[in-house]
């Protein structure tokens, strides 16, 4: 289970956490993501990540968004690392 934060106070979980991570991924730009830190403890890890979104949509649209993320990973039996909280706007004041 997981948990995407896409606004303060909008936790969403489920098929609502996937419908906006399909829309983020239907815009069709790179993400920026620059880490300020990262806390590894065992298969638990803190990250503080400002990111960016810049450009133009496969339907002409301009998209900037920005922000400085708090998230939670998780490392599977696999030994891949996964999102368990993704709180974009996280470090916002």
């Amino acid at each position: 289970m997981s948990v995407l934060v896409p606004a303060p106070d909008r936790p969403m979980t489920g098929e609502d956490r996937a419908a906006a991570t399909e829309y983020l991924r239907s815009l069709g730009l790179p993400i920026q993501a620059r880490p300020r830190h990262v806390y590894v403890v065992d298969d638990i890890a803190l990250l503080i990540v400002d990111w960016t979104i810049h450009g133009t949509t496969p339907d002409g649209g301009d998209v900037h968004m920005e922000g400085a993320a708090t998230d939670v990973a998780g490392r599977g039996p696999d030994g891949l690392w996964r999102y368990v909280i993704d709180n974009p706007f996280g470090a916002a004041a």
